[in-house]
């Protein structure tokens, strides 16, 4: 407590020497302006108001301008001479007048927008390169809003817990202090000095800025708002995308500028509509006032409006402010929100440590989540909303009282209720909070499935987890097998536990009984298989019986690598066909086949024993990271994973059989094509060095498919038998490919461009050392109801076989 007084009465009393110039921004009709910028003059060195126009600035004594600028007003400069008390310095904008006594429009000329744009897109380069490095503090504030929602979702009832039964609610709101270093080409880093989020006090804030340069030809906003990014105003192709209409002109520290308005010639291209306001003879960006719509082939959203403002600072021109505006409506949730980034002390010429720039991109202090509200009230670059002041308050209580125990066993009472929904359809979930204890219960639906040789058989996953401090976690699955109809019981054990601080590392251990299928990949679910059992009477999925144990090691060791260490040992045997299996389509003229790979042997696997160990490593060059206190998380790189595994089955060890050495690599990638779309690739080689006592389980095997319901698609063949191509072949390679267009072409076709469907080709080859080889080309409409993908498959196999056939992925199967 001590501790914390002293922290306080520091941020209370510690700027002594400084006052605090407050106000508040409004129009000429006495509107707020939301977020107009307040600079000192000469400096960038300034704050931001909040939406409702306030804004709050500390200066030292001394004499001072300000300048107020918000983007569609002319600036206004203010001249104030500061002590020690605090003053109130308001100011009211006019709307900017554009001049446009010096541009004469001719009927049918070109707008002289256009010699602008030029002049500007020109430059692009140049300014998008002329800063080559900076360091400064960046202030980050995000809020998210409910203008209304639905009463239940999904059958459970929406219910915020906060006792508050109106409709507009604060759904989330965060604050972020940080310091931004960026060095071209191609390094930058964020330290988080402080980061606050309502009503979680161990939680971390939106702290990565992202400033959208409109110097870039492609943009890329948020996380799958557009697969294909936006086209900037000012990209070089900029004018077959683009019509331009000059605005005017206006004067603002005695540069010219002038009022660009962007508008898309066509919808559904990923376009900007909107202001520009571009620097005569520099041919800058001082200002944007853009929007993007659903219309524009933007997905989520309904709509997006950026704001940003440019400052000098020196020779070049700075970011000072950007404010990110997303609303939309998905299953009834009708939201909206603010994003604001204020930039501050920047230095422009920073001596970066050898070493500055290594791989964590993001860092979080450890004390970074624990600053006190005194603190946060020194240093908030812009006031908080009398709303926001009340979220802070409410949720913070809020929090204190759900730390009780009492509260927590309430909560979980009335959470953990069963469900009959839950039951039969999506699963129930038991909680005990304050031991941070979880038991997941799957739907019935799930756990009810058949196969020729179980019949009807229910598989009980049911899952227990217990949260420890970071990343640690224990979780328990026990599964329980049953065979209705051969009335057969296969009981088995999982248990894992994650854990490590700077890196991931899991231990899983696995012992019991159960049902492996020949390919232990699983190329075929049981759902599917249940599917096309009983309406088409083609039982897929081969299975045999195994008493086995199992231990799996995996830690992550830094610079994208993560190494994997395995034992299994299983006891293998056979299993047939009940008697008479169930169909409900026996009419059809087909006949169940026998329960083992036909296209691999002719009669049941005996009785066998592998006691098996696997090493392999994964790499993937230049992984980023963000480092929080206690533990770090990779973010990927620009580069492909590579990987490399070898399996050994060991003879004679607990009775093993086998004896087998296999290797295989792999790399795979997607490939930011931007406009153009996106390519992903998945190539693996694979093969024996010895083979000198294998079984069907041990062969090398693909992921095909022999349904309507695609597989895995970039590592599965869609027309593939399921065990045909099997092999202990020295070598073997199969290579998946997808260009997925993400809109390109599709937004050309008039009427089907409206439904914002994608298209999707591809190619599957393999080639296997013995002779075999086989190929697949497929083309296909994807994002159709953001969920669902249709393709046209056409095979060609050996001997002059070319399957054909259509695909669709559902994610429920």
């Amino acid at each position: 407590m001590r501790i914390g007084l002293l922290i306080c009465f520091f941020f209370s009393f510690g700027n002594l020497g400084a006052a605090t110039i407050s106000g508040t921004i409004r129009d000429n009709k006495g509107q707020a302006l939301a977020f107009a910028s307040v600079l000192v003059k000469g400096t960038t060195q300034g704050v931001s108001a909040n939406s409702k126009g306030m804004y709050s600035l500390q200066l030292d004594p001394g004499s001072y301008t300000l300048l107020c600028q918000y983007i569609g007003h002319a600036s206004s400069e203010k001249k104030i001479r500061v002590s020690q008390a605090d003053q109130t310095v308001d100011f009211d904008l006019e709307e900017q007048r554009y001049s446009l006594r010096e541009v004469e429009v001719k009927s049918g000329a070109e707008d002289p927008a256009y010699a602008i744009i030029r002049k500007a897109i020109a430059r692009r380069e140049t300014h998008l390169n002329e800063i080559r490095k900076f360091q400064c503090e960046v202030y980050i504030k995000g809020q998210m809003q409910l203008r209304s929602f639905p009463a239940s979702f999904m059958g459970r009832k929406i219910d915020f817990e906060d006792g508050d039964t109106s409709k507009r609610k604060m759904i989330f709101l965060s604050e972020t202090v940080a310091r931004y270093s960026v060095q071209l080409p191609a390094k930058e880093k964020v330290e988080v000095v402080s980061t606050k989020v309502s009503g979680r006090s161990g939680a971390f804030g939106l702290s990565e800025p992202q400033i959208i340069s409109f110097y870039e030809n492609n943009i890329s906003v948020g996380e799958d708002l557009n697969p294909r990014g936006f086209i900037s105003p000012i990209a070089n192709g900029a004018l077959n995308f683009y019509k331009y209409q000059f605005a005017g002109t206006f004067f603002e520290n005695g540069r010219e500028i002038s009022r660009i308005k962007v508008i898309p010639r066509r919808a559904y291209e990923p376009l900007f509509s909107g202001y520009i306001n571009i620097v005569e003879n520099e041919w800058r960006i001082q200002s944007v006032d853009l929007l993007l719509v659903k219309a524009q082939q933007m997905q989520l959203l309904d709509t997006l409006r950026i704001q940003q403002l440019y400052v000098p600072s020196g020779k070049v021109w700075v970011i000072k402010n950007q404010v990110i505006y997303p609303s939309g409506k998905i299953f009834g949730f009708d939201f909206f929100g603010s994003f604001v980034q204020v930039y501050d002390k920047f230095t422009m010429d920073p001596q970066f440590k050898p070493g500055f720039f290594d791989h964590t991109i993001l860092k979080f202090y450890d004390s970074s989540n624990k600053k006190p509200m005194a603190y946060w009230d020194s240093i908030r670059p812009l006031p908080l909303l009398s709303e926001e002041v009340r979220d802070y308050n409410k949720k913070d209580s809020l929090e204190q009282v759900r730390k009780d125990p009492r509260y927590l066993d309430s909560l979980d009472a009335k959470r953990n209720r069963v469900r009959l929904s839950g039951l039969l359809f999506t699963g129930q979930t038991f909680t005990v909070r304050k031991r941070k204890e979880t038991i997941q219960l799957p739907s019935l639906l799930s756990t009810l499935n058949y196969n020729t040789v179980e019949g009807a058989v229910v598989a009980f996953s049911p899952r227990y987890t217990r949260r420890f401090e970071g990343r640690n976690f224990l979780s328990v699955s026990p599964d329980i097998r049953y065979g209705i109809t051969n009335r057969h019981l296969n009981p088995s054990l999982t248990l894992g536990y994650n854990f490590g601080k700077k890196y991931f590392q899991g231990i899983n251990i696995s012992a019991g009984r159960t049902v492996f299928q020949f390919n232990n990949s699983n190329p075929i679910t049981a759902r599917i298989n249940t599917l096309s059992t009983l309406l088409s009477q083609a039982n897929h999925m081969k299975i045999y019986e195994a008493n086995y144990v199992r231990l799996v090691y995996t830690t992550g060791i830094g610079n994208g690598l993560s190494i994997n260490a395995g034992f299994q040992f299983q006891d293998r045997f056979a299993l047939d066909n009940l008697a008479d299996p169930v169909s409900w389509n026996k009419g059809s003229g087909r006949s169940f086949t026998p329960n083992y790979p036909v296209d691999l042997t002719q009669t049941p696997m005996p009785r066998n024993q592998a006691t098996v160990i696997t090493a392999g490593v994964t790499w993937r060059p230049g992984a980023d990271y963000i480092e929080f206190p206690d533990r770090t998380i990779s973010l990927g790189s620009d580069y492909p994973t590579f990987s490399a595994s070898i399996t050994k089955g060991i003879p004679r060890l607990l009775g093993s059989d086998v004896d087998y050495t296999k290797w295989r690599l792999t790399i795979s990638d997607d490939l930011d094509l931007k406009l153009a779309g996106k390519f992903s690739y998945h190539i693996a080689a694979s093969g024996f060095f010895d083979a000198a006592s294998t079984f069907l389980p041990d062969y090398q095997h693909y992921l095909g498919n022999q349904t309507i319901f695609a597989s895995r698609e970039l590592s599965s063949f869609q027309l593939a038998p399921y065990y045909l191509y099997s092999n202990i072949a020295s070598f073997s390679i199969a290579a998946h490919a997808e260009y997925h267009l993400n809109g390109l072409l599709s937004n050309k076709i008039p009427g089907f461009k409206k439904l914002n469907w994608f298209f999707v080709t591809g190619a599957n080859a393999l080639h296997i050392r013995n002779g075999q080889e086989y190929y697949e080309l497929l083309f296909g409409i994807e994002n159709i109801g953001k969920l669902i993908r249709v393709d046209f498959v056409q095979g060609f196999a050996p001997g002059g076989v070319r399957p054909s056939g259509f695909r669709v992925v559902v994610p429920f199967f």
